[in-house]
């Protein structure tokens, strides 16, 4: 409510039956206090489990209908990102749904070096040398396959492609989705949305963005900074990714790749490569085997600076959690001050090493900096009335808090006793929708009965959307104004991205029905 609203009125949950609505509950709500410009009561209906649609009333204001049951994670709120969002940003294939053509084949042109001592419009940066054998303007073998585009301007980041298929590796690892609606022919490069294959969805995406970063790393001989357009008029183009280029290879329309020496991603990507090596073991051994090789030589030729320290702990521990050898849980053991005073940034995964290894002094010394943890979670959670911590910037901060529920997913599933499950709720209601501000659409497009169906993607032209894509969301207009608009270029509050956003979203929905169902 304004600060200045001094009037109250008695929330309300009505339920939604054949008859009209009914009053099913009522109570005071409980002051919580200031949030940036607004006041906050909090309305707590949890005592209601009977099944249905609802609605809340308070005053003349009323929230969105929703529902009460066992099942509500089911059907419909995870699926759209497996079953839309990832098919359709899939880079070196034709993507067919039916009838319709999201994007025809695209870039079977890739790539060709980027020229050295150049500055690209959108960030990316050649040094004095190529840092490989080839040179400006070589074409570069084995890049055309595999990948996603990232947003709306069709590049491929090498964190955005390995963080992807990260994220979407443990998701296998820890939730068993077994999913098959779509069929992906890496052979024809043609995917066809609800056309089951019988391989699961999850598993062939992950293969996707591996394909794409260790065959560049082959052909490299190290991974790339990313992929992306030469020219101005690609990089505002909008529509078919396959008009980008002419699909021949080595004339001056094809995508340039850049490289750089950049020990924390080198690393990271590391962890990221040996966890998806575990989960491609038994669906494709080839790529599985190729993915681990890959690791263990980034892990052993990159050089450790202040700034990389804790992605070469990370790449550790999920080397150790892949191959088991000491040579990495030794690392870990060695590292341990440094692990213990940054608890903060490596708690979310040496957790799951800690468990396996079983030395007790270590797992003594973690478990009482984790104890830290969960004290200063809870007090940066208790700050906002969301329930999750919450550090408004002019970005939209959905994606910083999806990030928070992902990674504190692996925090209560070691530590359960010092973190508890409802941050992994609470961070999925923001992105559901209780967040900030006067739109309280959800951040997923198509999930929930409002969402953003105006969206930064490759169709914002259209000023449309993907299903299952999930934007950055409310921004902070300085000082303290929540904003989140219903406008396709504002990439600030509306974009999609790969390497976290839907992943992360689907990610915490699997999370929740888990959680769910074991109580």
């Amino acid at each position: 409510m304004d600060k200045r609203d001094t009037k109250r009125y008695t929330p309300t949950l009505y339920r939604i039956t054949p008859e009209g609505e009914k009053e099913v509950f009522s109570s005071k709500g409980s002051e919580w206090g200031e949030f940036l410009r607004y006041h906050y009561l909090k309305f707590d209906f949890s005592q209601v489990r009977e099944e249905g649609l609802y609605r809340i009333c308070y005053g003349e204001s009323s929230s969105s209908i929703f529902r009460i049951a066992k099942e509500v994670y089911d059907r419909g709120v995870w699926q759209p990102v497996l079953e839309y969002f990832l098919p359709v940003q899939m880079c070196h294939m034709r993507v067919n749904e039916k009838y319709r053509v999201w994007h025809d084949c695209c870039h079977k042109d890739d790539a060709r070096m980027a020229p050295v001592d150049f500055n690209h419009i959108d960030g990316y940066v050649q040094g004095p040398s190529t840092l490989t054998k080839y040179h400006s303007g070589d074409v570069v073998p084995g890049l055309n396959i595999g990948g996603w585009h990232d947003a709306g301007d069709f590049d491929l980041r090498v964190e955005s492609q390995a963080g992807e298929a990260y994220i979407l590796s443990l998701a296998c690892e820890n939730f068993k989705v077994n999913y098959d609606v779509t069929t992906i022919d890496q052979h024809e490069r043609v995917t066809e949305i609800h056309q089951p294959d019988g391989k699961p969805d999850l598993l062939q995406q992950v293969e996707h963005g591996v394909l794409s970063v260790v065959g560049a790393y082959r052909s490299l001989g190290r991974l790339y900074r990313g992929i992306i357009c030469n020219d101005l008029r690609q990089y505002v183009m909008l529509g078919d990714a396959a008009a980008m280029t002419d699909n021949v290879v080595g004339n001056k329309d094809d995508r340039w790749v850049f490289t750089e020496n950049n020990p924390s991603r080198e690393l990271g990507t590391a962890a990221e490569l040996a966890a998806a090596s575990r989960v491609l073991k038994g669906f494709n051994d080839t790529l599985s085997v190729q993915a681990l090789a890959c690791a263990r030589e980034l892990y052993e030729e990159t050089e450790v600076n202040p700034r990389s320290r804790s992605a070469k702990i990370q790449a550790a521990t999920e080397l150790y959690l892949t191959t088991g050898e000491e040579k990495y849980s030794n690392h870990l053991l060695s590292e341990k001050d440094f692990i213990l005073h940054h608890i903060e940034d490596v708690g979310w995964f040496i957790g799951r090493a800690e468990k396996k290894m079983n030395r007790p002094d270590f797992s003594q010394a973690i478990r009482k900096a984790m104890e830290g943890l969960g004290a200063k979670i809870k007090e940066q959670s208790s700050k906002t009335p969301y329930g999750v911590p919450y550090r408004p910037y002019i970005w939209g901060a959905g994606w910083d808090i999806q990030s928070f529920g992902f990674r504190h997913y692996f925090l209560h599933a070691s530590y359960p006793d010092i973190f508890g499950p409802e941050y992994i709720y609470d961070a999925l209601n923001f992105v559901l929708g209780c967040h900030p501000g006067e739109n309280t659409s959800s951040f997923a497009s198509g999930v929930g009965t409002r969402s953003a169906t105006v969206a930064y993607g490759f169709n914002r032209a259209d000023w449309s959307y993907i299903p299952g894509g999930v934007v950055s969301g409310t921004a902070l207009i300085r000082p303290d104004f929540p904003e989140l608009l219903e406008f396709p270029f504002l990439w600030q509050q509306v974009e999609y991205v790969m390497g976290g956003g839907s992943s992360h979203y689907m990610f915490l929905v699997l999370a929740a029905r888990q959680l769910a169902e074991e109580k």
